[in-house]
């Protein structure tokens, strides 16, 4: 019976061929500053051998206190390590699945010890390792508990370790993974099987193919916490490829330029949150759009590019990748990439089982889209390999994304929104919000810093914005009325939005988001501000 591939074997095979290439560059940054100094290389083989120490330790720790092989234990990362983007972040989540235990991550992004432990019980697990500067509540937790160690002080150097398991049941767990949003107050669990994980190794090794006979060199995309950073990993280990980690997420462009130049960056992979700062600052800077015209590849994820932005990158030959993905699935589609028109269309990653089936009839009339051009909804067929576990599949049996296409070519689609992008008005006719939103940001970009499209079960939509630095609200709502009139002017009455009464202005980063790619979340944003909103349509009806 054949075995399933995991980043455990994955490892072991990487640091038997590339044994003494770089697999990751980490800075050292200036305490007082925030710079980074330099970036100092750890190998494959250093990187396997500590993943084995920290296995040991945790062996000896856990065995130690009657909690058996096999069980969950949660990792819970925040401000001493870097919330999942440190080296010792990814030893703890590699060398504790080593040591014979199912990591359930955790990140700084979940700060509250109730939702913590809710979540370790719905998962039963048995222990929780811990950031120091969690220390004063995790006594709130019903668990036995241990703070990270460094790497300096782990010990057991003698606890010996067992062969990697050859594991031949698809349906054990690997992973425990949570959503990025949440539902009633907390996120949902993502099991992740051996199965889902052998499938997620061979999409990785697809989207990560080397550019060039160079050792290709990447930057960390988010925490190991996460399903996009883990899955890039993947990719870049099955190639013996090298990831620098940045002093943070989102970092300048100058240290974008220092990391092509030091580390000699040739992959950008970044959320486009993070990435459109660095096309912005490439139009006021010609050095800076040298340095990214020269990277072999700019892939990005989480959500779309401004049409804007993507616009000025492509004209300006700039080689743009999209990794459409979610947390249950990990990376489903991946565009063509290129500088011909088919560019920007994106395709399933091989070795998938997915079908794009069409919403509901009305709903094609309502949005005002012919048939050639209808809405399709990306479903995971349950035999693909990649369908998340059963608890999370619909009662058809397989996995409804929620995410919505249009097939302009054949097996090629443009990703056209979220299902709940596509609010019903109280009418039950539907109003596309992303395309409300897109006109706003390409038409008053510079005066804003984020909006939201809500409206779900009103007359007509309303918009929330968050201004940019030093803008005016009630001029931006002049602005925003008056720039998006000809827009608006071809919508079916339900869609318009032509009052500024309907323009909400609120305080920057007051809106509510997700906790890896900072979306904000349209329902929290409707639950949040109902009283307002209530209180503005019923004015408006008098």
């Amino acid at each position: 019976m054949p075995s399933f591939s995991s980043h455990l074997t994955v490892l072991a095979q990487s640091a038997s061929l590339y044994s003494s290439a770089p697999v990751f560059q980490v800075p050292r940054v200036d305490p007082s500053t925030g710079r980074v100094l330099d970036w100092s290389s750890i190998s494959y083989g250093r990187f396997k051998q500590d993943v084995e120490l920290t296995a040991r330790h945790w062996r000896s720790v856990l065995k130690g206190n009657d909690i058996q092989e096999g069980s969950i234990v949660g990792l819970w990362y925040g401000f001493h390590s870097l919330g999942g983007f440190a080296y010792l972040d990814v030893l703890h989540i590699y060398g504790l699945s080593r040591a014979g235990y199912i990591p359930q991550l955790f990140s700084i992004r979940l700060p509250n010890p109730i939702v913590v432990l809710e979540l370790l019980n719905k998962a039963d697990a048995k222990a929780l390792i811990f950031d120091p500067s969690f220390q004063s509540i995790v006594t709130e937790i019903s668990l036995p508990t241990y703070s990270v160690e460094s790497i300096q002080n782990m010990t057991a150097q003698n606890e010996s370790l067992p062969a990697i398991p050859a594991v031949t049941d698809g349906r054990q767990i690997a992973f425990v993974f949570h959503t990025s949003g949440s539902t009633s107050g907390s996120p949902k669990l993502v099991p992740c099987s051996y199965q889902w994980l052998d499938t997620t190794v061979l999409k990785a090794k697809i989207a990560t193919i080397p550019l060039n006979k160079q050792q290709d060199v990447s930057v960390w995309m988010g925490s190991m916490c996460h399903i996009a950073q883990s899955f890039m990993f993947l990719g870049a280990l099955q190639h013996g490829s090298c990831v620098i980690q940045p002093s943070k997420i989102g970092f300048s462009s100058q240290e974008l330029i220092d990391m092509i130049l030091s580390c000699r960056l040739n992959r950008l992979n970044q959320f486009s949150t993070f990435l459109s700062p660095h096309l912005r600052n490439s139009r006021e800077d010609p050095k800076l759009l040298g340095y990214l015209q020269s990277l072999d590849e700019i892939l990005f994820s989480g959500l779309p590019l401004g049409r804007e932005d993507e616009e000025w990158a492509y004209s300006n030959g700039l080689k743009m990748k999209n990794l459409f993905g979610s947390t249950e699935c990990g990376a489903m589609l991946l565009s063509v990439g290129g500088q011909g028109h088919d560019a920007p269309l994106l395709r399933p990653i091989p070795g998938v089982s997915y079908e794009f089936g069409p919403i509901d009839g009305p709903a094609q009339a309502e949005s005002g889209l012919r048939s050639s051009g209808r809405l399709l909804e990306l479903v995971i067929r349950s035999e693909s390999g990649d369908c998340p576990t059963t608890a999370l599949r619909s009662s058809d049996g397989h996995f409804h994304t929620g995410d919505l296409f249009q097939e302009v070519m054949p097996g090629m689609y443009v990703f056209r929104g979220r299902n709940d992008d596509w609010i019903k008005s109280e009418n039950s006719l539907r109003c596309d919000t992303k395309a409300i939103e897109d006109n706003i940001r390409a038409v008053c970009g510079h005066l804003i810093e984020e909006c939201i499209v809500v409206g779900s079960g009103r007359p007509s939509p309303a918009l929330f914005v968050e201004p940019a630095v030093g803008v005016d609200g009630d001029r931006l709502k002049r602005e925003i009325i008056r720039k998006t009139r000809p827009f608006h002017s071809r919508r079916y009455l339900h869609e318009r939005l032509t009052s500024p009464d309907l323009i909400i202005i609120v305080p920057p980063k007051s809106l509510p988001r997700t906790a890896t790619k900072g979306n904000v979340r349209r329902g929290a944003v409707e639950e949040m501000y109902k009283s307002e909103l209530d209180r503005i349509y019923l004015a408006m009806r008098q």
